[in-house]
């Protein structure tokens, strides 16, 4: 049985469907047609379209009702027609639906402007929108859905109206912006966006003070990009769940049609962006289809489900914690962090295949008394390699060399992830950096299902508890484990609150480092260091010397969360020649080092293209 809306969206964040209007125009029904009345003339296209967002994970449906008031379907004739015309689409989204899947009764803006600007009275525009409710509320819907409505006015006698026919339905309000076109840069650009977002914190306000809207939000009007800012500017003025239903990018005309360019694969990035701004509700608008609700359910589900707080069982009353071995007599790198020394560590990637001759020459080279150890990513990027712990127990029996071995949630459960820690402690490594992990969606195996049974807040909750003797279960180990517990932390995030939040709860959790991902920007890494220094953990900071402009050019565009300032592109396109571009790269990163080396306890160098020579470069 499907919990109550309202209670849905505080368990996590909801995925609703694709736009009804662009599938019903790519299934050849023209623009100066009623799309509402093709549930009563044309039914089984509208049925196609919620089983393709079923099918694609979506867990809320939006009834073709967007237009069935009173006052739009006049327009069109079909007036006698608003009880058949909700009635039907409500009966094909829930035959659609089933048991599991949210229905929500879609409801959009008049199109005439009200008094006192207008002919049309607040009475009017109550009855249009309370006839309509009724009939959508007759039919079973689970909500409410007001969307697209530029004036937030409208949009509140609207929810009025629906509280009319019945107080306990759950209403979703969206208000709608539009950015002006032909400003792209430039003061002009910079002063629309200011009051663009002042707008939509305005309209966000009002929603949040009334009492008639459960759930507030913002659909259509702008693009993904411009979605993150109106979600990054209001979230801190308002108190409930907040929904983002972009469209897909921008329309460009194309043979005389508006096409949306912003393809799945983009949109899914910023679904993940939407989530850790803290999105309740996310989905897609105009130009989205099925295949964009797919990709964005497979980027955000799973790892939103881990990021709920771990009830761990609790400890069995026979049971007493011990008191974990001192930091500095658990491995090289515990000692240092103790006694407050300089840590290096060097990051290099498993290999993809099984031969692990080229990794272990490498670190080889890397036992020297300057480099505290090496890091080992735990499939980086959701891509598949050789095992991380079979990697570091080989790196440190044939080379000496101390590792720190990346624990991710994605792929094991709590049981596998447990039952790894314990063979990594038998096996004799003791440092671990606790991450998340990325989603499989960005990665080489899309399709695989990532796990996500906890986050990395989690798991450094069990790495205590294991620390301290006791397992998920509550019950004792014969033998605690005495693992070095680190997390990884990024002074760049757009989410810099959400960020700066975790690392406190990664601290309270029991991290004792952290490891930023690469940043080039000092500013933002002494800044973020200055807001966490009262969690006490030390900082290890990720530097990447840089091989190449081209090198640079890619970090910055695609690598999520990796900023480069214009001074370093510019100083990186100077250098002719492979050589020349990597002892600049070198420079560049020992600059931002001994800008921030008072500040820090250390850095985790990542070597592009596991070029050893640079990372003993950087240290020389």
């Amino acid at each position: 049985m499907k919990l109550d809306y309202r209670e849905r969206v505080k368990q996590g964040i909801v995925l609703f469907d694709s736009a009804m209007g662009t599938a019903i125009y790519d299934h050849g029904v023209y623009l100066n047609r009623c799309f509402e009345e093709v549930s009563l003339t044309n039914p089984d296209i509208i049925l196609e379209i919620h089983k393709a967002n079923v099918e694609a994970g979506a867990q809320v449906l939006t009834t073709n009702t967007f237009a069935a008031n009173p006052r739009k379907l006049a327009g069109h004739n079909l007036g006698d027609k608003i009880a058949d015309i909700n009635l039907a689409s409500v009966k094909l989204a829930k035959e659609a639906a089933g048991d599991d899947v949210y229905v929500a009764g879609s409801m959009g803006p008049l199109g005439v402007r009200l008094e006192p600007l207008g002919m049309f009275s607040k009475k009017e525009a109550l009855e249009n929108f309370a006839r309509q409710a009724a009939f959508l509320i007759e039919g079973g819907v689970d909500l409410i859905l007001l969307e697209t409505f530029r004036s937030v006015t409208e949009l509140l006698l609207a929810a009025e109206a629906v509280k009319t026919v019945s107080k306990d339905i759950p209403i979703q309000a969206h208000f709608s912006l539009t950015p002006p076109s032909g400003i792209t840069e430039g003061n002009a650009l910079d002063e629309y966006k200011s009051g663009f977002l002042k707008k939509a914190i305005s309209k966000a306000v009002r929603l949040d003070k009334s009492e008639l809207v459960d759930v507030a939000g913002c659909n259509c009007g702008v693009g993904p990009a411009d979605m993150l800012e109106i979600l990054n500017a209001v979230r801190e003025y308002i108190s409930k769940p907040f929904a983002v239903l972009p469209n897909a990018g921008f329309p460009k005309e194309i043979d005389g049609r508006q096409l949306y360019l912003a393809d799945p694969d983009y949109f899914s990035e910023y679904s993940l962006k939407f989530l850790d701004g803290g999105a309740a509700v996310i989905g897609g608008c105009c130009g989205t289809n099925a295949e964009h609700i797919r990709k964005m359910g497979k980027m955000v589900l799973n790892l939103d489900a881990s990021r709920k707080k771990v009830e761990f069982q609790q400890v069995k009353e026979e049971v007493k914690e011990v008191e974990p071995l001192p930091l500095s007599q658990r491995s090289k790198l515990g000692k240092a962090l103790a006694a407050g020394e300089w840590v290096n560590s060097v990051e290099l990637i498993p290999p993809m295949g099984w031969n692990l001759d080229k990794i272990v020459e490498r670190t080889a080279r890397l036992n020297i008394p300057e480099i505290t150890c090496v890091n080992l990513p735990d499939g980086p990027r959701a891509s598949s390699r050789i095992s991380g712990m079979i990697t570091a127990i080989e790196l440190e029996r044939q080379t000496g060399v101390e590792t720190i071995l990346h624990v991710c949630c994605r792929d094991r459960n709590l049981i596998g992830l447990q039952s790894d820690i314990l063979g990594a402690q038998a096996a004799g490594l003791r440092n671990m950096l606790f991450v998340t992990g990325d989603p499989p969606k960005v990665g080489n195996y899309p399709d695989v299902t990532g796990v996500f049974d906890v986050d990395a807040i989690g798991l450094l909750s069990l790495g205590s508890r294991l620390n301290h003797g006791i397992d998920l279960g509550g019950g004792a180990i014969p033998s605690p484990t005495t693992m070095v517990m680190g997390a990884g932390i990024n002074p760049a995030s757009p989410n810099l609150e959400l960020e700066i939040e975790r690392a406190y709860g990664k601290a309270e959790a029991g991290a004792e480092y952290f490891i930023t991902q690469p940043i080039f920007d000092v500013e933002a890494i002494l800044s973020f260091v200055e807001k966490i220094k009262d969690t006490r953990v030390p900082v290890l900071v990720g530097v990447w010397p840089l091989a190449s402009y081209r090198n640079a050019l890619f970090l910055n565009n695609e690598v999520p969360g990796v900023t480069i300032p214009d001074e370093i592109m510019e100083r990186m396109e100077i250098p002719e020649g492979k050589e020349a571009a990597r002892i600049e790269g070198v420079a560049i990163a020992r600059d931002i080092i001994a800008q921030v080396r008072k500040d820090v306890a250390g850095i985790q160098i990542s070597p592009p293209f596991g070029n050893v020579q640079t990372a003993l470069d950087m240290i020389g």
